[in-house]
């Protein structure tokens, strides 16, 4: 058998001296980007962290959650109330030590009672964990990708939170799968480097584009050589018609169409609805109902097949993803790296997709979320599920500009990273320009 390589050096340890956050907001709304049937005005926002040591080497750990707008300074609020459990506090040997940190983070039995594992608090865990898996990775020399891929399975494991998970997924369960994609790491890596990996484009769809646009931006990407593109139903039932045809005579029949009703309709009106659109052919229906509705989704899956189920982007945490999955609810996995516990709870959730056998298609519909999924996408496919195929990264073409490390996307293909970080931080110019009130582009 192939021995998985260590390549994680055990760092001397130190002590967080800072924890910065910063309320992001960019404008979108104001030419509608993001809009569907249930925000209409999204201003892509981030409630953002920035963590600092006392390790003298200059490096910095950068993170957020994702936000629309309105709100986020209550994100900022709910990091802020991580501030005591972090300043001051060891950080302990990396990586590994970041297990505790994120049980230490949930566990907090006064913010635990505001979840738990849920919602702002759980989101504001998001954006520390993630910080530190940033920083971890910069200490490390690599991109988080590579660094989780060059772990070994056992490590791995250790970093995932398995309670309330057992029943479908064990840590020997964990172990066997990522045993059995160790052998083909290193080829699978270098044909990531050379090929990327497949993504698909969400931002032609957006349903405030009027249907000179939607055509307009449906046709580029085809041309730019998207194999898939998404757009946005929920609004009137003739609108959603009328837009599905456009889409559909604009890219051919070759090139998958899918379906996002943001969680718009009841249950026998998502069956109803999807029914109705079923005509144009469309891969999957993502998000018909509401996102904490298992048995619902599951019926609806049933009654609308071959048209696929796809969900997960609001889903609050490992847990629900597991009854999911265990109800047959989905047939496609939209994780995000923000909305549930950061890393270490998104590293438990491929597992459990690879567990069921369900492939994971990564939400990216947000500021920096493109920046961030497409380091879970790829080491997915070099250190777990280990294929690629019928998945693809959401891509959103929105807001790169502001990243130091901006996600590439060419010939329909997300490039691998190289800069070693989680691709969060944000140029300065963007953290001064964007702040939220005071910045110049609110002001």
């Amino acid at each position: 058998m192939t021995t998985v390589r260590r390549a994680v050096p055990r760092t001397t340890r130190t002590r967080i001296t800072a924890l910065d956050t910063h309320d992001i907001r960019f404008p979108t709304s104001r030419r509608l980007h993001g809009s569907d049937a249930t925000h209409p005005d999204p201003d892509y926002s981030a409630a953002y962290v920035v963590v600092r040591t006392d390790a003298g080497d200059g490096l910095e750990g950068h993170g957020f959650c994702a936000t629309i707008g309105r709100g986020t300074e209550v994100e900022v609020a709910a990091i802020d109330a991580l501030r005591p459990r972090l300043v001051g506090a060891e950080l302990p040997g990396l990586p590994g030590g970041l297990a505790g940190l994120y049980r230490a983070l949930v566990d907090d039995g006064q913010l635990r009672w505001l979840g738990p594992e849920k919602g702002v608090t759980h989101m504001a865990v998001a954006a520390v964990m993630n910080a530190l898996w940033d920083l971890t990775a910069k200490r490390a020399g690599k991109p988080l990708w590579k660094l989780l891929a060059d772990l070994t399975p056992e490590e791995l494991v250790a970093l995932a939170d398995f309670r309330y998970l057992t029943d479908a997924l064990t840590p020997d369960a964990a172990l066997r799968i990522l045993r059995r994609a160790a052998p083909g790491r290193a080829g699978r890596e270098a044909r990531l480097r050379a090929e990327g990996y497949p993504a698909y484009l969400t931002s032609c769809g957006w349903l405030g584009y009027d249907d000179d646009r939607l055509a307009r931006t449906a046709r580029a990407a085809v041309a730019d050589g998207f194999p898939q593109i998404k757009l946005k139903v929920g609004a009137d039932p003739a609108v959603d018609i009328r837009r599905c045809r456009i889409a559909r005579e604009t890219i051919g029949p070759d090139i998958r169409l899918a379906l996002d009703a943001n969680q718009r309709w009841e249950v026998g009106e998502a069956v109803e609805r999807t029914r109705a659109l079923a005509r144009f052919d469309p891969y999957w229906i993502e998000e018909p109902t509401s996102p904490d509705e298992i048995i619902g989704l599951a019926a609806i899956r049933r009654a609308v097949a071959p048209v696929k189920v796809a969900a997960g982007e609001h889903t609050a945490n490992r847990v629900v993803f597991k009854q999911l999955l265990q109800a047959g609810a989905l047939d496609v996995l939209q994780l995000d790296a923000c909305r549930v516990g950061g890393v270490n709870e998104n590293l438990a959730i491929l597992l459990l997709a690879a567990e069921f056998g369900v492939p994971v298609w990564p939400h990216a519909g947000g500021a920096g979320l493109c920046e961030l999924v497409r380091h879970l996408a790829m080491f997915d496919y070099v250190a777990v599920s280990g294929t690629r195929r019928d998945r693809a990264v959401e891509y959103s073409a929105h807001l790169h500009e502001h990243f130091l490390d901006p996600a590439i996307v060419t010939d329909g293909r997300y490039r691998a990273p190289t800069t070693p970080g989680f691709s969060a931080t944000l140029r300065p110019e963007a953290l001064r320009t964007y702040a939220y009130p005071d910045g110049s582009a609110w002001r």
